[in-house]
């Protein structure tokens, strides 16, 4: 009887505990509410429009009796695509950022805030890469809007809130914590590099949305998600606000397009069997595989078997995050680089540049003489290089364009050509050269896409 007595006592002690009146005004202040009352506002829903063309198909396309009777039957019609997603105001004159999966191409894009005002916005600087753009609102004042937190001081474990406009339902808030950094995953978008991981509920629509701390500074652009089913599983990606913040610098000094300093390295993550062979401390950094010439880091002395392990004070173990590192500092600016050679660890400042444009890469299109008119083609350079992401070591000719008969023998932008019926090919003029129409034969080209070599015939 007694312990059934304390046993109710103990119960009606716990229920009490769970169901008390709030003791002061901290805990009765407790809640999201006031730091999501100030932050909305500044949260803007972004409806996009954008005009494709697409092509009708037919299943004698390529025959080469019954394609001439369906010469019109494959044009192109013009398609309206409609895009939904979410901004972020960043100034009080109407300086917007959102994702470029959201607004890039858009022929028109309308921006509405949490007071049912609607603007007009142009874009002003996007980047497909980096998944991010920045927009200009027409005719706006004294807008509400939210300031850039520092986001290298972002720690593991932060209270964070996601805003945005998930599946065009209205405004939303959802709550979590900062859960992973330096991340480089996700399914949806086009961006790719160094991410901030949240558990915090993201889903389609929360694209170009804020994620705040608890003060309400930007720490980041809601972006991906890691998905099966396209809903959300507590994993969810933003970009971090100090990428934000070049984007904005850039866009303010009138750039169109984002510039970026060029690495011109190619290296790996740092393993622990690496780490062993080179005698390091622990696993981290990056082991440089391949330096060009024209590198900034070659200019500064930096050889193959390098490791670099951080950029201005800051770890890096992947060459993402050197490439974010180097992004967010800027072209023009100075970076300590900590390297180790020989198992000694030093600081280099190296000078951040873009990649030169420099042999000229002497653009040539191919002319009606030729079997592949419309094909564009470019001599590999250090620029060419960075705007198609090829290798280090790539050299030679370029596809810069396939055009309409080049991508239907199976080119693609960003294929090296090395060889076209047996001849070697080392300048543009070399591909001109052997595309030249003859009649009744039959051409084979050899090339590179990324690692593999392939041969097309046609």
């Amino acid at each position: 009887m007694r312990r059934l007595l304390l046993s109710c006592l103990f119960f009606a002690t716990t229920l009490w505990a769970d169901t008390r009146v709030p003791a002061s005004q901290a805990e009765i202040s407790l809640s999201f509410a006031p730091l999501v009352k100030e932050a909305a506002p500044a949260v803007v829903n972004i409806y996009a429009k954008r005009i494709t063309r697409v092509s009708r198909r037919t299943p004698f396309m390529n025959d080469p009796f019954f394609d001439r009777f369906f010469e019109n039957f494959g044009q192109p019609e013009p398609r309206v695509q409609n895009s939904l997603g979410s901004g972020v105001i960043l100034s009080s004159d109407g300086i917007v950022v959102s994702n470029y999966h959201v607004v890039g191409m858009a022929t028109e894009i309308s921006v509405v805030l949490t007071d049912r005002r609607e603007y007009s916005a142009r874009v002003l600087l996007g980047d497909e890469d980096s998944d991010l753009a920045i927009l200009q609102l027409e005719g706006v004042q004294d807008l509400p809007h939210l300031s850039l937190r520092n986001s290298d001081t972002v720690e593991v474990g932060e209270l964070v809130l996601a805003i945005g406009n998930p599946f065009g339902v209205g405004q939303t808030v959802s709550s979590g914590i900062v859960s992973g950094l330096a991340r480089s995953g996700g399914t949806n978008g086009g961006g790719r590099g160094y991410f901030i991981q949240t558990d915090a509920p993201i889903n389609p629509g929360n694209s170009g949305g804020a994620l705040i701390d608890v003060t309400g500074e930007l720490i980041g652009i809601n972006t991906r998600i890691l998905s099966r089913s396209g809903g959300s599983n507590g994993i969810g990606f933003a970009i971090p606000a100090n990428l934000v913040a070049a984007f904005v610098d850039q866009a303010q000094q009138g750039n169109t397009v984002f510039e970026r300093p060029w690495a011109g390295l190619a290296g790996q993550t740092v393993d622990a069997e690496m780490a062993a062979m080179l005698a390091l401390p622990r696993p981290g950094g990056i082991i440089i595989s391949g330096v060009h010439e024209a590198s900034p880091f070659a200019q500064s002395g930096f050889a193959v078997g390098d490791v670099i392990i951080e950029v201005d004070g800051v770890t890096v173990n992947s060459p993402s995050e050197m490439v974010y590192h180097m992004s967010v500092a800027g072209e023009g600016e100075e970076v300590r680089v900590m390297r180790v050679r020989d198992g000694t660890p030093e600081i280099v400042q190296v000078s951040l540049m873009r990649a030169p444009d420099d042999p000229s890469r002497n653009t040539t299109v191919m002319t009606e003489q030729t079997v592949l008119p419309g094909l564009s083609v470019e001599q590999i350079n250090p620029a060419v290089l960075a705007e198609l992401g090829l290798p280090i070591e790539s050299t030679g000719v370029v596809v810069a364009d396939p055009g309409p008969y080049g991508t239907r023998v199976g080119l693609r932008r960003g294929d090296v050509i090395q060889r076209v019926d047996g001849g070697t090919v080392d300048v543009p003029a070399d591909v001109e050269q052997s595309l030249v129409r003859r009649n009744n034969r039959a051409i084979r080209m050899t090339l590179l896409r990324g690692q593999r070599r392939i041969t097309l015939r046609f």
